[in-house]
C-alpha cells in the first residue's frame, strides 16, 4: 500500500529524482522523460473520461489503472536483476496487451472499414481520445529510445503500440460508430 503523508519532499530541487529502485537520476533522464509521458497520457485520459460513459468510461478507468502499472514498470530499471530485488516489481505482462487487442477488435466490428485517414475531431470525447492517442504514441517513441539504452520489458513496448490504436479505434466509436468521423479530403485546399 501506498502512503504519502507529505507531498514535497525537497529531494529533487537539485534537478535529480529517484527511481523505484532508489537510484538518483538526472530528471531529463530518458527514463523520466519515458514514465512522465506515459503520466501526461493517463492526464488526458482523465480529460476524456469526463465526456464518457458506461462501458467507454469502465475502459477508460482500466487502462489508467494499467498506466499506473507501467509507470511502475518504467521506473524501475533493469528487469534482469527483478529477482534480487526487496519485493517483486511490478512489470507489464502480456495478458495486458492481450486484453487490448481483444476489445480493439471487438470495437472494430462495429465499425464500417475507413476510405480514408480521420481528422482528429469529431464528438467532444472523440477529440479528447485523438489527444490521448498522440500523446500515448509519444511515451511510445520515447520507452523506444530508452530501449535502445537500457533494458525495457516487451510487454511494455507493445502495450504503448496497442494503446494507441485503441484510442484511435476508441475515437471512431465515438463518432457515433464511425458515422461523425471527420474525413482527410487530400488537397481540399489547394
Amino acid at each position: 500500500m501506498v502512503v504519502l503523508s507529505k507531498i514535497y519532499t525537497r529531494t529533487g530541487d537539485a534537478g535529480t529524482t529517484a527511481l523505484g529502485d532508489g537510484t538518483r537520476v538526472p530528471k531529463t533522464d530518458h527514463r523520466v522523460d519515458a514514465y512522465g509521458t506515459v503520466d501526461e497520457a493517463n492526464a488526458t485520459i482523465g480529460m476524456a473520461r469526463l465526456h464518457a460513459r458506461g462501458d467507454m468510461d469502465a475502459a477508460l478507468s482500466r487502462i489508467q489503472n494499467d498506466l499506473f502499472d507501467l509507470g511502475a514498470d518504467l521506473c524501475r530499471p533493469d528487469p534482469s536483476k527483478d529477482a534480487e530485488a526487496e519485493y517483486p516489481p511490478l512489470r507489464m505482462v502480456p495478458a495486458q496487451v492481450d486484453r487490448l487487442e481483444a476489445e480493439i477488435d471487438a470495437m472494430n466490428d462495429a465499425l464500417e472499414p475507413l476510405r480514408s485517414f480521420v481528422l482528429p475531431g469529431g464528438s467532444p470525447l472523440a477529440a479528447h481520445l485523438h489527444l490521448c492517442r498522440t500523446v500515448t504514441r509519444r511515451a511510445e517513441r520515447l520507452t523506444m529510445g530508452l530501449s535502445q539504452d537500457a533494458e525495457v520489458t516487451e510487454a511494455a513496448v507493445k502495450y504503448l503500440n496497442r494503446l494507441s490504436d485503441w484510442f484511435f479505434v476508441a475515437s471512431r466509436i465515438a463518432n457515433d460508430d464511425g458515422k461523425a468521423d471527420v474525413l482527410w479530403v487530400p488537397g481540399a485546399n489547394r
